[in-house]
């Protein structure tokens, strides 16, 4: 019987090992998308620069797909082994408390949990910290949406109740993100978060069939060394990007309202955009691409009292380019 049992037993580990990461589909009538769901020892993604929710595998639209692995080497724990428009919340560039924090001592990744600070000289974006305290995630899943829900206790006076929403919209091609973040702490949260978009338009590479168009006149602030440039309301690749060089650029020119939160991403080969737009305006607006991914970065900020909440939406609208 023993044996028996433990054979049974290896023949479910092995099971859970060949069915990979966690995960879940939804779909309307015309989009399909494949999500990986947020768990401690075998999610797709568990290092903490990014929130865990809402990781989009892949999403089909038309025929066309929007979102992939734009990078070469996969580990769990790698901080931007990670695909489709992703959140990382940051304050004054760090973890939520990382300043107040002792060595030793827990500050806070929003969307990931509490994680040890070490002896350090100062925050470090990329690097994977220690999870100290995962918080208590909730996931509900439905033929056309996942709810996220994540709640952390107190970890240096700060504290919440996160939800995220991942829905495809029954009547047009759109794919909506809807967030709350709920201040159950003694401090006020104060934090930006901003959407890293892998977008990987058919998988075609960045080059001069991809531009980004904004509703206004945007100026890249940074040097884009002969590969990119921008006209008037757009930025346009020069040449396709080889492997290894990279475009990486602060842009301005955006107003104090959610009407320049408005963002285009089009691939004349492809013959497909998408539109980005959010209920809420840009605080800050980077632009970060290689060969095999282009990603407007746009960020949000926000202020949250104790026991007040704060909601933001992102809405992605699938489309064909005219002529095609």
């Amino acid at each position: 019987m023993r044996t028996l049992a433990t054979l049974v037993c290896a023949l479910f580990a092995l099971a859970l090992f060949a069915a990979g990461p966690p995960q879940a589909g939804i779909s309307s009538a015309s989009l399909r998308a494949k999500l990986y769901l947020p768990d401690a020892d075998q999610g797709y993604y568990r290092a903490t620069r990014f929130d865990w929710s809402g990781v989009i595998a892949s999403l089909e639209w038309n025929g066309h797909n929007y979102f992939g692995q734009w990078f070469p080497r996969y580990d769990p724990k790698l901080h931007d082994a990670i695909m489709g428009p992703v959140e990382e919340f940051l304050t004054r560039g760090a973890g939520l408390g990382y300043d107040e924090a002792k060595t030793g001592e827990s500050f806070v990744k929003i969307g990931v949990g509490a994680v040890r600070k070490p002896e350090e000289t100062a925050f470090r974006q990329f690097n994977t910290y220690q999870i100290t305290d995962f918080g208590k995630w909730t996931v509900l899943v439905h033929a056309d949406s996942v709810e996220f829900i994540q709640t952390l206790p107190d970890t240096l006076g700060y504290s919440y109740v996160y939800t995220k929403t991942v829905r495809v919209a029954a009547d047009k091609p759109q794919l909506i993100l809807d967030h709350r973040l709920r201040n159950t702490g003694r401090k006020t949260i104060d934090s930006s978060v901003y959407e890293h978009n892998f977008y990987m338009l058919d998988g075609l590479p960045s080059g001069p069939d991809v531009v980004i168009k904004f509703p206004f006149g945007v100026h890249a602030t940074a040097n884009l060394n002969g590969n990119a440039e921008t006209r008037s309301n757009e930025l346009a690749y020069l040449r396709e990007l080889p492997p290894g060089p990279s475009v990486y650029t602060e842009l301005t020119g955006y107003g104090g309202t959610a009407k320049d939160y408005d963002i285009r991403v089009e691939n004349r080969k492809a013959g497909i955009g998408v539109r980005q737009t959010s209920d809420r305006p840009l605080s800050k607006l980077v632009f970060w691409s290689i060969r095999t991914t282009a990603c407007p970065e746009a960020y949000i900020d926000m202020h949250i009292e104790p026991g007040k909440e704060f909601t933001w939406r992102i809405a992605y609208d699938f489309y064909k380019l005219s002529g095609n």
